[in-house]
């Protein structure tokens, strides 16, 4: 399983957008926190906005919804274009049903967790997503600090997915830097949310190889 390095948005400058997306040709995907001040005590982008982002990307959008009421608003994210929609688990009425909608309109699907959410209910349906955001803060707000008591989860879930052979990816955001990209790596994510550890550095590009070595050297499948 390759490893992914996500650049989170909420970390670079809102008012050159563009030439930020431009600065990171060597990430996978370019992740995108939807906040609506309700699910999250904070408001970031809402659609018009990503549907922009998704015409000027040079890179697939990663989209997270942290967001009430994704059951109704996530299948716009994948009418856009965006590749990923990610989801809470802790917002949705169907995550199940709300995630083969998702695949219908084109989009992959993900179901993100809360550090404090129990994944057992979800092992079961674990293959009707193609994502699993195992949050590593509390959501809400960028420059937290890693939370390494959800690794137990995270290697449940990993265990799963290698059990039964599924294609899934095991995303993880919230305090990635290169020092807790190795805990993580090591726990069984494949895929990786780093913000402000990308952008604050003077070189973003260099940052993310960077990033992407120092996990790969230290995952699974190494």
């Amino acid at each position: 399983m390759p490893i992914r390095i996500n650049p989170s948005i909420l970390a670079a400058d809102f008012v050159n957008f563009e030439r930020e997306l431009n600065s990171i040709p060597t990430a996978d995907l370019v992740h995108v926190d939807v906040m609506d001040n309700h699910f999250v005590p904070n408001l970031t982008f809402g659609l018009q906005m990503v549907k922009r982002l998704q015409e000027v990307s040079p890179l697939p959008l990663d989209v997270h919804l942290m967001i009430d009421d994704p059951d109704r608003f996530a299948p716009g994210y994948a009418e856009v274009g965006a590749s990923f929609v990610t989801f809470h688990a802790e917002a949705t009425q169907e995550p199940v049903a709300l995630a083969r909608t998702l695949r219908s309109l084109g989009a992959h699907a993900g179901i993100a967790l809360k550090p404090g959410t129990d994944v057992t209910g979800y092992l079961d349906h674990i293959d009707e997503f193609d994502q699993i955001l195992i949050m590593t803060v509390e959501p809400g707000f960028g420059g937290q600090r890693f939370q390494e008591s959800v690794m137990p989860k995270l290697r449940t879930v990993a265990d799963v997915v290698r059990e039964r052979g599924l294609d899934v990816w095991l995303q993880v955001d919230g305090g990635i830097n290169e020092k807790t990209i190795v805990i993580a790596a090591e726990a069984g994510a494949d895929t990786f949310v780093a913000g402000s550890s990308i952008f604050a550095t003077g070189d973003p590009a260099e940052q993310v190889t960077r990033l992407r070595e120092t996990a790969t050297a230290h995952s699974h499948a190494h």
